[in-house]
Order: C-alpha cells, then structure tokens, then sequence
C-alpha cells in the first residue's frame, strides 16, 4: 500500500494537468448512498424494498408517466439529499490540488449531485455525463429546453413515499422530471451534457501531450463509464498515468498506473497529505 501510496504522489507531482474522475463511491464520505446492489438500495430506501422495485427499475422515466408521485418521491428525496450535503474535506483537497497545477483541470462525472459545483469547482470545467438532478426537462420533451430547479422545492410523505407536490414543465404544464439519464431513457435532453462534452473533449485536444494524472475516485464496474475514460486515455497517451481510488475495485491493467485499495475520501488524504510538488 505505502509503495503505491508513493507511486501516486509521485505522479501527481510531475503532472501538469489534472483529470479528476468520479463515480458514486464519491459522495460515500459525505454521507451519500451509492445504490451499491440492490441491498444497499432498499437500506436507502426501505419503502421501494416493500413494493419490490430495484434501482435500475426505479431510475426510468416510464414513472412520471404512471406514477408521477413515485417518480418524484424518489427523485424529490435525492435532490433534497444532495441540496443538504456537504461536500467531504476530499473535494477541498482536490481543490487545493488543482491551483498548484494553475487550475489546469478538468472533471469528468456519472454523479448528478453537483457536489463539484458546491466544493467550488468551475462549471465551465465539469462534465456530468450522465446529466445533472439540479436541472429539469419536460417529460415529454415539448421543447429542447432545459431549466434550472433551484426554484423548485419537493415536499415527500416518507410514509406513504409520494410527493406532495410535482414539478411541472414551463412551456407545456406537463409532469416535468430531472435532466438526467436514465435507464432506458429515449427522452433525456442530451443538450446541457453535449456542452460539457464539446468543453472537454477540447480540453483533452489542449492537453493530450501533457503529463496527466488521472485521478478516479469511486468508480464501479457495474456501470463502468468513468472506469472506461480513465483506461481508454492512460493506454493510448503514453504522458497519461490513472491512479485509480476504489476499495474494492482498484485493480489496474497497465504497470504505469496505480491502484489504491481505500475509500474516496482516505485514498485522497493518503495520496495528497504533504505531496511536493515541482
């Protein structure tokens, strides 16, 4: 451990740019669920575990078409979940990272919490790819337009889990829902996220020459998006090294990168406690 703990410090000392790359197993040390099975779902969620739903079934759209007040039940808790937490000391670590590379940084997410955004990370250097709970979209996709949803406060019975109130769209009065795709979901509004990608794909064009230290927190393998980028880069740009944070799945392919067999937030405080940097 303290070799690859070494391996990874010195990584990051010699970048000059930092991808940080995140999955659910981010928010874990602020106090956020991950949905890790369907155990660790109805733990969360003990009334959906009574109606038999796992999470792949309850994170579709076809819900706020039969079951609005389910639909936002669900996704009304979440957001007011994650409008309460408060980002881990990680993120400020992070934070601190990036200035001493002149904020020459990028971060690349399946979370839709915007913790990033709270921690004080620049939006214009964020892509959630999986879009974003804090915006909202038509149900029915009416218009391309996507809106914001601070505005927007959902009420739940936790009893009964049903909202008591629902969001509806802005232009058509229809059942609106978040901006943030699901599974089998052939109405996301893809525009807000597309912009993103446009962002970083153009930052990656800046910088694929450079040392990188990609640094993944978090990141499973039952939906390996954010696992994905990390191995695609590292093994095509020979300048670019994962250093890959995970508790259970830290293992590497390639004897460049490193894995770290500890949580988010204690894997970025081993890695990062009194690193010097050139």
């Amino acid at each position: 451990m303290n070799k690859n703990i070494q391996k990874a410090k010195q990584i990051i000392n010699e970048s000059q740019a930092i991808l940080i790359t995140a999955g659910a197993g981010m928010g874990v040390d602020s106090g956020l669920p991950d949905f890790r099975g369907t155990s660790g779902f109805w733990k969360a969620y003990p009334t959906i575990k009574d109606l038999g739903i796992s999470f792949q079934d309850m994170a579709n759209p076809k819900w706020f078409a039969t079951n609005p007040p389910l639909a936002w039940a669900f996704y009304g808790h979440r957001l007011n979940l994650y409008r309460d937490t408060i980002p881990h000391d990680g993120f400020k670590m992070l934070l601190d990272l990036v200035k001493t590379k002149k904020d020459n940084y990028f971060i690349y997410t399946s979370n839709v919490d915007g913790q990033f955004q709270k921690a004080g990370f620049h939006s214009d250097k964020i892509y959630e790819v999986h879009g974003s709970i804090h915006h909202l979209q038509c149900s029915n996709r009416c218009t391309n337009k996507i809106y914001d949803a601070s505005s927007e406060y959902i009420e739940v019975d936790m009893d009964k889990f049903e909202a008591i109130n629902i969001p509806l769209c802005n232009e058509c009065g229809d059942i609106a829902r978040p901006n943030i795709l699901m599974f089998g979901d052939w109405s996301w509004n893809s525009k807000r996220s597309l912009s993103q990608r446009h962002k970083y794909k153009n930052w990656i064009s800046n910088n694929i020459y450079k040392k990188i230290a990609i640094i993944e927190i978090g990141a499973g393998t039952n939906i390996s998006t954010i696992r994905n980028e990390g191995n695609y880069l590292s093994e095509s740009f020979t300048d670019i090294q994962l250093i890959r944070i995970n508790p259970r799945d830290f293992e590497v392919q390639m004897v460049k990168n490193v894995g770290i067999e500890l949580g988010g937030l204690e894997g970025i405080k081993q890695i990062l406690d009194n690193i010097k940097y050139n």
